[in-house]
C-alpha cells in the first residue's frame, strides 16, 4: 500500500474508526519516548566539537545512536510489544507485512557531531509498509511534530497546514543526499535537479537530514522536498507529516511512493505538478 492524501480520513470520523482512534492513543507515549532521548543527545552536544577526520566522526555517530537507543528502544517496546524493530537506520526497501518500529535515534547525527543545531529523534510506527504514527522532537527548540494517519500533524498540539504558495518561481525548495555513499549516477541525477530546480524556484537548499526539510513543508515554512534514493527512517516520519498536513508525497514523476519507489517527492498541492514537470526530466 502507498502513502498518498487520498489516505486521509476526516479527524472528526475518528470515534468510528477504532484504529485510528487506537493509533491516536499512542502518540503522548511515543513522543514522550523521543524528548527522553532527545533529552540525552542534549547532554552529549557540544558547539566545539574536535574531530580529526573520518574515523572520528564515524565513531562519534556510533556512540550517539548507541547512547540514544539505550532510552528509546526499551521505551518504544514497552509502548507496543512484539513489534519488530528495524536496526539500521540507513536501511531501505520494503519490510515484511505487519507492524515495524522504524526509528533515527539521532536524525541529522552529522549534523549533532559536528556541533551544528539541525538534529533531532524520530519514532514512527509502520503497519503493512504504511507509517501510520509518527513523532519526531527538535531537543534544542523543544518542538515535538506528531502525525497519525487520517487524524492529522501537529507540532506541539497545534495543527499543522502546508504553505498556500500559488506559483513556484516563488518556492522555497530543498534537497540532499539520503546517505554517504550514494553511486555516482545518483550524485550526477542531484546535480542536475539542482540545476533545474534553480531555474524553476526562488530559492533551493541543499542539506541533511530529509526529515528536517519534511517538517518544515507540513509547517508551510518550505513548499518542496525531494531526494533521489531513498532511506526507511529519513522519508517515513516527514511523509507522514505532509500527508497529514494537506501535502502531496510521490515519486518525482508524480506516482504514488511506496517503500519500493526509486525516489521522492512531498509538495504541497498547489505546486506538486510543477514540481514533478522540473523533475520527471531528469533520468
Amino acid at each position: 500500500m502507498s502513502l498518498h492524501s487520498d489516505d486521509r480520513v476526516n479527524p472528526s470520523l475518528a470515534g468510528g474508526n477504532p484504529a485510528l482512534a487506537g493509533d491516536r492513543e499512542l502518540v503522548p507515549q511515543v513522543a514522550a519516548a523521543v524528548r527522553a532521548a532527545g533529552a540525552r543527545m542534549v547532554e552529549r552536544f557540544s558547539t566545539t566539537p574536535r574531530l580529526a577526520g573520518r574515523d572520528e566522526v564515524v565513531a562519534g555517530i556510533y556512540a550517539n545512536d548507541a547512547a540514544s537507543l539505550e532510552i528509546l528502544k526499551p521505551a518504544l517496546t514497552r509502548i507496543r510489544p512484539g513489534v519488530g524493530w528495524v536496526d539500521d537506520e540507513l536501511e531501505s526497501g520494503v519490510l515484511p507485512d505487519g507492524e515495524w518500529w522504524v526509528t533515527d535515534p539521532v536524525e541529522g547525527n552529522i549534523n549533532h557531531v559536528h556541533g551544528m543545531t539541525d538534529w533531532g529523534v524520530t519514532a514512527t510506527l509502520v503497519r503493512d509498509n504504511v507509517p501510520v504514527v509518527t513523532a519526531v522532537h527538535l531537543p534544542l527548540v523543544d518542538d515535538t511534530y506528531t502525525a497519525v494517519l487520517g487524524g492529522g500533524a501537529f507540532l506541539n498540539g497545534e495543527p499543522l497546514c502546508h504553505s498556500p504558495k500559488a506559483g513556484i518561481d516563488g518556492a522555497l525548495v530543498g534537497t540532499g543526499q539520503a546517505a554517504p555513499g550514494e553511486s555516482a549516477e545518483t550524485f550526477l541525477r542531484i546535480g542536475a535537479s539542482v540545476t533545474a530546480m534553480l531555474n524553476a524556484a526562488m530559492v533551493i537548499r541543499v542539506s541533511v537530514p530529509a526529515t528536517l526539510q519534511l517538517i518544515q513543508i507540513a509547517a508551510g515554512r518550505m513548499d518542496v522536498f525531494w531526494q533521489f534514493s531513498q532511506v526507511r527512517s529519513g522519508l517515513l516520519a516527514g511523509a507522514l507529516l505532509v500527508v497529514e498536513a494537506g501535502g502531496v508525497v510521490s515519486d518525482t514523476r508524480g506516482r504514488p511512493w511506496s517503500l519500493d519507489s526509486d525516489d521522492f517527492l512531498a509538495a504541497t498541492p498547489t505546486l506538486h505538478a510543477a514540481a514533478v514537470q522540473t523533475l520527471s526530466a531528469i533520468t
